[in-house]
């Protein structure tokens, strides 16, 4: 029989990071030398074993909670310590903070007992030094060999990485080096308290991402609403993003977020710049860090082992080759496997620009946006047939390059995996969007070109309506894909939702896409499901064959509130916010596709990333589908189409950034808007605003001194 390589399940686990550093142990604060536990930095685990022992005896786990946004705190029970009867009387408080290049470790013994209390306090300790690849994979590591200092303190090395332990107070026992210790006797008077501590600190020059230095890189808004879990779930996701944050070490000035805890906190295009395009509400900065970062390392030639070809986005940056044993995945450390980033990038510059980034900010960044329209006409497309298509020609990529990227993700209404090429169809609005919002900026900065990308736009099209469009069993529908033949691979999924406001569909394509988004097969869970219950792939476990994505149901939300798709967009945001107050409000990458009426509860993926970037953005993307501002700096001009009011309830966020201006959006219970804070001359309209209404220069001072 032959051996299966089994990813290990994290759903119950507890995490905390801070970028490039994350700990992931048990509901009772334990890391055990089994599965994803660990202390990772870097996409290497730099410590695989952290138990705590009172006399010999693992404390009883009793509750756990935050410790800030960076620690975690356990609270533990030693009940054969201390007085005797059914109160128990010493606890063991277990507090964990992660700091950059490292975690400190806090344990408490508290005692309320009326007589003295003698224990011995163990820590017992491993480092393997893993590639998070291998602890993906399932694979078997062993532990590394540990070095006792003059001083006590353990250090452990490897592949350029050195990690020193140091503890105040302990004996350590380094007789098994495999697998030290640390020791503390503990002595509690009555109604004593003993607090012991140990430290971790983590050396890798080699790593190609670092811990930034600025403390922040977006504006912190204080929202008030009716429905109280929209505040917590955005309270606890930007608190994520703190942790998720990364830098370049060339350029630590330039931020980015790592994609999600414990595979993927690295550099990936997709991820990164979809979550900087979620936050724009919030500021430019994190989008501009984001676009220079990618803008470095954007293709220059073409190179089929990559990936790379000229002007194209990077996929994934890594240490050293990422290769999953029993899959046949090997990864180069910087590749280009991706087919729709290098649009994102281009969207994303287009939107920062449209929030307010500045001009001399854009400027330096336009050659970069000419390269990547460069590879979308001369790359993008093989076979000349007007479409955006991809293939791994090496035999060791990702079979499917889509954000929907695992091997079994494209299929056919009746099961059947569709051939490469793959031309899919969300992936050809973004290129429509890329062509049209690359036209906005050549021709906003004077730059030639803008004409061939628009009549490229129209193109694509054609195209579009004359391919994609089949007879599903709701009705008229666009395929997910086209197969190597050009056959429509005919499934509903959700993918056809990211083609709203691209603007690659017709007004009436668009409402056949949301009556199709809107079927109990669809929306039956706690948010989008990424297939119909009614094709033969569905599963409500696959990982891209029914389950459902926090971001892509955010992503599909949102085009439906600025649609006027308002009753299918609040229906979403209704699944959203029951999934977050589940999760409590720490939104997974995905969840389980079943229907609502199971468990009452969304069920776990149980190798879901947590925190996850684009699940933590998504966050303000439905505050900014809730108050539905959405700029234009450069034509002077804001267009407010709430969902707030009636059915989501009132609705105001101070600390939103316009122009980099801070700005105060309120929605009422009626749905009336009212926005302060704008630049002088600003002009408000849409649905909630009568006609075009200038914003006079008083409104400013107003509204600035009410947020930071």
């Amino acid at each position: 029989m032959t051996e299966r390589h089994l990813q290990p399940l994290l759903h119950d686990l507890v995490g905390v990071v801070l970028a490039p550093t994350s700990a992931l142990g048990d509901a009772a604060g334990q890391i055990r030398p089994t599965g994803v536990q660990g202390v990772f930095h870097a996409d290497a685990r730099v410590l695989s074993r952290a138990e705590l022992r009172v006399d010999g005896r693992e404390p009883e786990a009793l509750t756990r909670g935050a410790a800030g946004p960076h620690g975690a705190r356990f609270v533990g029970l030693a009940r054969w310590l201390g007085d005797p009867g059914p109160d128990p009387t010493v606890r063991v408080e277990r507090t964990r903070h992660l700091h950059p290049g490292g975690l400190t470790e806090e344990v408490r013994l508290v005692s309320t007992a009326s007589e003295p209390v003698r224990a011995t306090v163990d820590v017992d300790l491993a480092c393997d030094l893993a590639p998070i690849e291998v602890v993906k994979s399932g694979g078997a590591t062993a532990p590394v060999a540990a070095e006792v200092g003059a001083a006590g303190g353990l250090t452990w090395s490897g592949d350029g990485v050195t990690v020193h332990l140091s503890a105040e107070g302990a004996e350590v026992r380094a007789d098994r080096a495999e697998a030290p210790a640390l020791r503390w006797p503990v002595e509690l008077p009555p109604r004593g308290t003993a607090t012991l501590r140990w430290r971790l600190t983590v050396s890798d020059p080699r790593a190609v991402v670092a811990n930034p230095a600025a403390e922040r890189s977006w504006a912190d808004p204080r929202v008030r609403a009716d429905d109280r879990r929209l505040t917590r779930l955005l309270d606890r996701s930007l608190a994520d993003l703190r942790g998720l944050r990364l830098a370049d070490p060339d350029a630590p000035q330039d931020v980015f977020v790592g994609a999600g805890v414990p595979w993927f906190l690295t550099l990936f295009g997709r991820d990164s710049l979809w979550a900087a395009r979620m936050m724009l509400p919030l500021g430019t900065d994190l989008a501009a860090g984001t676009l220079r970062v990618l803008a470095r390392r954007q293709g220059t030639r073409l190179d089929p082992a990559t990936g790379e070809a000229p002007g194209k986005i990077l996929h994934e940056l890594r240490r050293h080759e990422f290769a999953l044993a029993g899959e046949g995945l090997r990864l180069p450390p910087a590749y280009y496997g991706t087919v729709d980033a290098t649009m994102l990038w281009v969207c994303l510059l287009h939107d920062a620009w449209r929030w307010g980034l500045p001009a001399d900010q854009v400027a330096p960044l336009l050659p970069h946006l000419e390269a990547a329209l460069g590879w979308l006409a001369d790359h993008a497309d093989a076979d000349g047939d007007g479409l955006i298509e991809y293939v791994d020609t090496t035999g060791h990529g990702l079979s499917n390059q889509g954000w929907k990227d695992s091997g079994d993700a494209v299929r056919f209404r009746d099961g059947r995996l569709a051939t490469a090429p793959i031309v899919l169809a969300e992936v050809q609005g973004y290129a429509y969007e890329a062509a049209i919002n690359g036209a906005a900026l050549l021709d906003a900065f004077g730059r030639p070109g803008a004409d061939r990308w628009r009549a490229y736009a129209d193109r694509l099209a054609e195209r579009f309506r004359a391919t994609f469009w089949v007879d599903g069993p709701y009705g008229p529908q666009p395929a997910l894909a086209l197969d190597r033949d050009k056959r429509p691979v005919d499934s509903l999924t959700s993918n056809i939702g990211h083609l709203l406001g691209t603007g690659l569909l017709a007004a009436t394509e668009e409402a056949q896409v949301a009556r199709l988004l809107t079927t109990d097969a669809m929306t039956g869970g706690f948010g989008l499901r990424t297939m119909s219950t009614d094709d033969t792939g569905f599963s409500p476990l696959s990982y891209h064959c029914g389950s459902i994505w926090t971001h892509d149901t955010a992503i599909v939300l949102a085009g439906l509130a600025r649609a006027g798709f308002r009753q299918a967009a609040l229906g979403l945001a209704d699944g959203l916010l029951a999934a977050a107050e589940a999760f409590d409000y720490r939104l997974p990458e995905l969840y389980g596709g079943d229907d609502r009426s199971l468990l009452g509860r969304p069920v776990p993926y149980p190798a879901a990333c947590h925190p996850q970037a684009w699940s933590a953005a998504a966050a303000v993307l439905l505050l900014q589908a809730a108050t539905g501002v959405y700029p234009d700096v450069p034509a002077g001009t804001v267009h407010l189409a709430p969902l707030a009011g009636a059915d989501l309830g009132a609705v105001s966020a101070a600390g939103l950034r316009v122009a980099g201006r801070p700005v105060t959006v309120a929605i009422d219970r009626a749905g009336a808007a009212s926005v302060t804070g704008l630049p002088a001359g600003f002009q408000l309209t849409g649905p909630a605003v009568s006609a075009p209404i200038p914003v006079p220069r008083s409104a400013v001072a107003d509204a600035t001194s009410d947020v930071s």
